[in-house]
């Protein structure tokens, strides 16, 4: 088991908030990577307030864009992304989060959200869902699937 990223002090926080470039519209790119394999899990946006908290709690939090509120990871589904590490890329407009995930990243039930590619000029899904989004979230439309 990997020790989650210790709580930085509220200076060490601040220190990497204002190192942020964030977009006009406040937000910032997030990869979220499983910390012990490599594996790309996800790519979402946080704003100033859902990194403070990521930072605060050691848990991912991110901006959802559809519903202008934040979005804790795992809160609807269950599968929670526990912070290892966090890294700003040199523009200091990307973050890596190096997460340990619980479960599957991604809302279509599989575990990461790139499993689409182009295979006999066709795109085709590389792999199936591990649980049926309807368990994680309910019967509600999903997009992507």
């Amino acid at each position: 088991m990997t020790t989650p990223l210790s709580t930085p002090d509220p200076a060490a926080r601040a220190l990497l908030l204002d190192a942020v470039h964030f977009d006009a519209h406040g937000l910032v790119t997030v990869v979220a990577q499983q910390h012990d394999t490599g594996e790309v899990l996800m790519v979402a946006w946080m704003n100033r307030a859902a990194l403070a908290e990521t930072l605060a709690t050691g848990r991912v939090t991110y901006w959802s864009r559809s519903r202008q509120e934040l979005w804790r990871k795992g809160d609807t589904s269950g599968q929670v992304q526990k912070l290892v590490d966090i890294r700003l890329d040199c523009d200091g407009d990307t973050l890596l989060a190096l997460v340990d995930q619980a479960g599957v990243a991604c809302h279509t039930g599989r575990h990461n959200c790139f499993y689409r590619a182009l295979r006999s000029n066709q795109l085709v899904a590389l792999t199936e869902p591990e649980v049926d989004p309807k368990v994680l979230y309910g019967p509600k439309v999903l997009y992507g699937t």
